[in-house]
């Protein structure tokens, strides 16, 4: 949508928007966004109070925090906890839980925990401790990965031997196609996440019509964006259609960016990974390819095995695949909240349960 228009031109189109999509929807129709920066503009706008009640927007698992397992986590906190290692992180995975305590617990404890702002700030930090391990979280769905993979192959150039990844990260079509493999999970279209599009393309999730016949829309992130996206959705299913669409085209191409995601298959190669709410999905992370094997902190510095536990009582894990909404958690707004965050859904600020904290009730707005 183009951001020229004035605030009376935007609420018109918007309300336009609105008429169209209430006309369309002539049954109840269930959408699911699959992107945290969606979760979070959804609620920011008021995108929800504005749609006609038989259309229902649900949040699943877009947010790279909220679906890091336990096990992960209680990995970090060992490695931060180690004689002679500085562990980086961006600031949102700092209060995530693990199993018994957090990243921001054993740092108030003296453990050196360090928030960047890119995985590169690690190198300068590398330079400045050739006596220490720099350990990053590389946590992050493909929108972070080329930047991670572009750090190491930079490290591996100036032959840098103390920084180290421990890697999270994942893909976001596997995760998909395991919602849609699933009975509890029923959701007429998806919303599909524009920063990843620009990564992977619209092509890689093909399989969501072409295999399910579901309709799918890669959609910006202004609230016309996601407007015009839910009309072109709705507009698919009273046509009988099931297409992937592109309202994003200003910025995702088909075949998405070319470059980066050699960079990634020079780094990096699919395995098995688990995701907090879901499980082990084939496929679905990414490891360091064996050439790279001198950055994993796993392999530099093994730990054993990992048993990790969920907090009691917490529902993230249905709340990621869409099966509840957050204030259908007992724990959501008392024991829980961004302040004193039991689960990963309200740490993260893409979180679907800090949204709904923060701008639940909120009015839409489009100035």
């Amino acid at each position: 949508m183009k951001k020229t228009l004035s605030p009376e031109q935007r609420k018109a189109l918007a309300q336009s928007l609105v008429a169209e999509i209430a006309k369309l929807a002539t049954r109840p129709i269930r959408l699911m966004e699959v992107c945290g920066t969606h979760t979070v503009s959804i609620f920011r706008a008021g995108i929800r109070q504005l749609l006609p009640e038989n259309v229902e927007l649900v949040s699943g698992p877009g947010c790279p925090v909220c679906v890091t397992p336990n096990d992960y986590m209680d990995k970090a906190i060992y490695y931060a906890q180690q004689e002679g290692v500085i562990m980086a992180t961006f600031g949102d995975m700092l209060k995530v839980p693990g199993s018994k305590t957090s990243l921001n617990e054993v740092k108030a404890q003296g453990a050196d925990i360090r928030i960047v702002y890119s995985p590169m700030d690690c190198l300068a930090i590398a330079r400045e401790n050739p006596d220490k391990k720099v350990v990053f979280l590389a946590v992050g769905f493909e929108t972070t990965v080329p930047t991670v993979a572009a750090t190491i192959l930079m490290a591996q150039e100036e032959g840098l031997k103390n920084f180290f990844v421990l890697v999270s990260h994942k893909m976001t079509p596997p995760a998909v196609e395991a919602l849609l493999n699933s009975e509890e999970v029923q959701v007429d279209g998806f919303i599909l996440p524009g920063h990843v599009c620009v990564v992977t393309g619209e092509d890689s999730f093909k399989f969501i019509s072409e295999q399910y016949k579901i309709p799918a829309v890669v959609t910006g992130f202004e609230p016309l964006d996601i407007l015009q996206g839910i009309y072109m959705l709705v507009k698919q299913l009273q046509e009988g259609r099931h297409e992937v669409e592109n309202e994003y085209k200003r910025v995702v191409a088909p075949e998405g960016n070319v470059a980066a995601k050699a960079m990634m298959n020079q780094v990096f190669v699919p395995i098995n990974a688990n995701w907090r709410g879901i499980g082990p999905i084939p496929e679905s992370g990414l490891g360091l390819a064996p050439e790279f094997a001198a950055f994993d902190i796993e392999q530099v510095m093994p730990m054993g095995e990992v048993k990790a536990t969920e907090p009691k009582g917490c529902r993230c894990g249905e709340v990621l695949r869409g099966i509840i909404q957050p204030t259908s958690c007992k724990l959501f707004g008392t024991a829980c909240t961004p302040e004193h965050a039991v689960g990963a859904c309200m740490v993260s600020v893409e979180g679907t349960c800090a949204a709904w904290y923060k701008y639940g009730g909120r009015v839409f707005n489009f100035k």
